[in-house]
């Protein structure tokens, strides 16, 4: 008879080691017990030993032999996802604690977002760790769901973001910065000098788009169902952000993206703003933060967020 969900969980609480954890994901990523030995700094038999000891826990098979390696079994693929955020949360612990030990103040785990981190962040951070030297933000970069996401799996204490549609469940938002979309180009377009665009202009131009399902998207088929044909589209789609200033800046082609996404590179001249007919608000930036009992580190920056744009 299978063992219960109940059985195996008692056995890994008892018998179970991070060092299993660690094995059995580097394992499916080299495919090799050598390979991976050599990675983690172990023998070759105690990869086998504890590949076979892990086997026996969940009375499962987790990887099938070949001649080649090892390759995972579709009950290994299906923990190899728990297995990684429980392998980031024993890092998230150890940089928790070393924080606290060497500088006193702890850590705050940060999301943001690509318009959030460009206009709530690049000018805020630097003056903050002046304040306090002592608290390390480990910042990363999240959009929309990735956001909700990680809050629900508890993997961050604050998210810099845009107003979301619903709010967590004990988590309150502040707004600090209003926000709207932008037609933009690089200096060099033909329609940079003119720092205005009709919907003749509008509708010859060549167009970046992000993917479908992202608010710039939406925008842009707004702006393409207000005219007479179809915009005409680069063919490349992305929402990469390395891509898209390397396309905005190397081409001929106009986009439309949040404000506080663009504000660097308009500050630095290297893209300019069209002005075209009517406007096009967006919800504002702002802070997401648990409602009650947010970690001291991270109500010190909240609160400093909070000050410097009310200021």
């Amino acid at each position: 008879m299978p063992a219960t969900a109940t059985t195996l969980l008692n056995r890994l609480l008892a018998r179970g080691k991070f060092r299993h954890i660690q094995i059995l994901l580097k394992l499916a990523e080299l495919g090799s017990i050598q390979r991976t030995a050599d990675a983690i700094g172990v023998t070759q038999s105690s990869v086998t030993q504890t590949l076979a000891y892990l086997e026996a826990l969940l009375e499962t098979p987790l990887f099938q032999r070949h001649a080649k390696g090892v390759h995972p079994t579709p009950a290994c693929l299906d923990l190899l996802p728990l297995a990684r955020q429980m392998l980031l949360g024993i890092r998230d612990t150890a940089q928790a604690v070393e924080a606290r030990q060497r500088q006193g103040e702890g850590q705050v785990r940060l999301a943001a977002s690509i318009s959030a981190t460009n206009g709530l962040l690049i000018d805020t951070l630097s003056a903050f760790h002046v304040r306090w030297p002592q608290i390390q933000i480990h910042l990363r970069e999240a959009e929309n769901d990735e956001q909700l996401q990680a809050i629900a799996r508890g993997e961050v204490d604050l998210v810099a973001c845009r107003r979301p549609p619903v709010i967590p469940e004990g988590w309150v938002f502040h707004a600090l910065l209003e926000d709207r979309f932008a037609i933009v180009c690089r200096a060099g377009h033909p329609l940079a000098r003119r720092g205005a665009a009709d919907r003749d202009a509008l509708e010859s131009a060549v167009w970046m788009a992000l993917p479908s399902g992202s608010a710039a998207r939406e925008q842009l088929d707004s702006i393409s169902a207000r005219c007479r044909q179809p915009l005409q589209l680069h063919p490349l789609v992305t929402r990469t952000a390395t891509m898209l200033w390397w396309l905005l800046l190397n081409h001929d082609l106009l986009t439309v993206l949040p404000l506080t996404m663009l504000r660097p590179l308009l500050r630095s001249g290297e893209i300019v703003e069209l002005q075209v007919a009517g406007s096009a608000p967006m919800e504002p930036l702002g802070l997401l933060l648990p409602a009650e009992r947010p970690t001291p580190a991270a109500q010190q920056l909240g609160d400093f967020l909070r000050a410097y744009f009310k200021a």
